[in-house]
């Protein structure tokens, strides 16, 4: 079987305990999610809070607990953390004999990985897991430690490499409750190599353990600029300009080019036939505007220049922008208003539910722009206005496209409490162009972000932009992810023609819906696509 490698870049530790959790769950496939995480000590189920020498937030880290085994340890930058989500043959899970067998693989593969690198003398130490070096001489020290769960034949969790982390930070905790034995990494036993080389070698010597030779490998960008990041996203608020017109531009060619797209159609050339679309402004359009402006609401198919407002418009159907015309992301694709937000308007909600009643629709959908500026991500607003259309009109589906918050589960379990109907967050692109596309976002949190929902037990959706510089291969990737997650409607659309991609998604991955054309948005066909994926879901743990 195919091993799907994913090099994440630096994800918070519930994003990827998240993302785990799904794949671990609702995938069939064999995953290695390869990472970073910022500073944090994970305590494991029998670990003593003893062993945690110094309160973590004094030292800039989280404390958090994790349902694998072992003591108290530390994760940070300059460590590779890999998560390997594999069915194991001929394993029935859970049972000690086989965790012990499945440690001793991974150990294997670690120790064969230093030896590649050129670190000498890595092995297993009597009864601590992990890989040391010199176990049988007069000074082990620990280089990688290893903490699994196997539960029903799936693995989770796995192992902690240090290449070049702060080793510091292992000095406020008792690492694995060893309190003789120091821990070292590849920076402190002098050999010289970045993440990036050491992703390398553990990848192929993974995808030879597990994937049988057979390995798809994607990452994403492996550098990046904070300049890059809204100012929002950098913690300093906005100016009146989040990205002023003259630099965007400029910035934006940079991070492609970063990325390795470095040619491409310039957005006046003359576009093709099939991507051009004719204005139709009939009797249901300027009905429907009538009603927009009468009521003094937005949506985002004015304020992104949609290109398929005619149709959607004089179909009755239109997409609800609440939450303010002004964004505190700088997304390259969007055309939508990035000055400072202004503050909310509390009667927004009864207003959208008013248009819902007036237009009588069966199929509401409501999006923001994301609010970086707000304590709670704008997340009450969206609850607010799902609640206010129930009340109002109760047999209309409501279907949410919704920011990430940031990835605080806190913020998007509001809306999951309000029971959408349908719960779309954006992936947008592949994992090689996200820091280029949306440089305020992330792959992982997108992917844990609709984790989230289908775990919550709702009808998750998403959309993928096309034309950007990706390949097909890493299209058909970030589907193979979206459908590991239980992501059950995906809609691909914009710059190419890509219904191949659709029946990939739906006859090879079995996705309950792939909505797949030249100008397909998020929210085009979103009743016909709600209605033909899977009904609501029993959540899961």
């Amino acid at each position: 079987m195919t091993l799907h490698v994913r090099w994440l870049g630096q994800v918070p530790y519930a994003e990827a305990l998240a993302l785990q959790r799904a794949l671990h769950g609702t995938s069939p496939a064999d995953h290695l999610l390869l990472l970073e995480h910022p500073h944090v000590y994970t305590l494991g189920v029998r670990a003593d809070l003893a062993n945690v020498l110094v309160p973590p937030a004094e030292v800039g880290a989280e404390l958090v607990r994790a349902d694998r085994g072992g003591d108290v340890t530390y994760h940070g930058p300059g460590q590779l953390v890999g998560y390997p989500i594999l069915s194991l043959p001929g394993k029935r899970g859970g049972g000690m004999a086989d965790t012990a067998a499945y440690v001793d693989t991974v150990e294997q593969l670690l120790i064969d990985a230093l030896a590649e690198l050129g670190v000498p003398g890595a092995g297993r130490f009597e009864q601590y897991p992990g890989v040391w070096l010199d176990p049988e001489g007069g000074r082990p020290r620990k280089i990688a430690a290893i903490g699994v769960r196997l539960t029903r034949g799936r693995t989770m969790h796995g192992f902690a490499l240090n290449v070049a982390p702060d080793l510091d930070m292992f000095g406020h905790i008792v690492p694995c409750g060893i309190d003789d034995k120091p821990v070292t990494s590849l920076a402190a036993e002098g050999v010289e190599g970045e993440v990036r080389e050491v992703v390398g070698v553990v990848s192929r010597l993974a995808g030879e353990r597990w994937g049988r030779g057979s390995v798809e490998r994607h990452d994403v960008v492996w550098r990046h600029r904070a300049s890059d990041l809204s100012p929002f996203s950098r913690g300093r608020g906005s100016g009146d300009v989040v990205k002023p017109p003259s630099t965007g531009n400029v910035r934006l060619t940079g991070r492609l080019a970063q990325a390795g797209v470095t040619e491409g159609l310039q957005i006046a050339s003359r576009k093709p036939e099939w991507l051009r679309v004719k204005a139709q402004m009939g009797p249901e359009y300027l009905q429907l505007k009538r009603v927009m402006r009468d009521l003094d609401l937005r949506t985002v198919c004015e304020e992104a220049s949609c290109p398929n407002i005619f149709e959607c418009w004089a179909d009755g159907t239109a997409t609800f922008m609440i939450n303010g015309e002004r964004c505190t992301r700088a997304c390259g694709f969007c055309d939508v208003d990035t000055r400072k937000p202004e503050p909310l308007d509390a009667a927004e909600p009864e207003r959208v539910a008013e248009a819902v009643d007036r237009m009588g629709l069966a199929h509401a959908v409501v999006t923001a722009v994301a609010r970086d500026d707000l304590d709670d991500g704008g997340a009450a607003a969206f609850a607010e206005t799902i609640h206010a259309i129930r009340r109002r009109r109760p047999g209309t589906r409501v279907e949410v496209l919704i920011p990430d918050f940031r990835g605080d589960p806190d913020q998007l379990q509001v809306v999951i409490d309000a029971r959408p109907d349908v719960l779309n967050h954006n992936v947008e692109t592949v994992p090689r162009l996200q820091r280029a596309v949306r440089p305020s976002a992330g792959y992982a949190r997108s992917l844990a972000v609709l984790a989230r929902g289908a775990a919550a037990g709702l009808v998750t959706k998403t959309s993928i932009i096309v034309g950007m510089g990706e390949t097909e291969e890493e299209v058909r990737a970030t589907l193979v992810d979206l459908r590991g997650v239980g992501c059950d409607i995906v809609t691909i659309g914009q710059y190419l023609r890509p219904t191949r991609l659709g029946a990939y998604g739906r006859d090879v991955l079995g996705s309950p819906h792939v909505e797949a054309g030249p100008l397909t948005r998020s929210r085009y066909h979103a009743r016909e696509s709600a209605e033909r994926a899977a009904g609501p879901r029993t959540a899961t743990a």
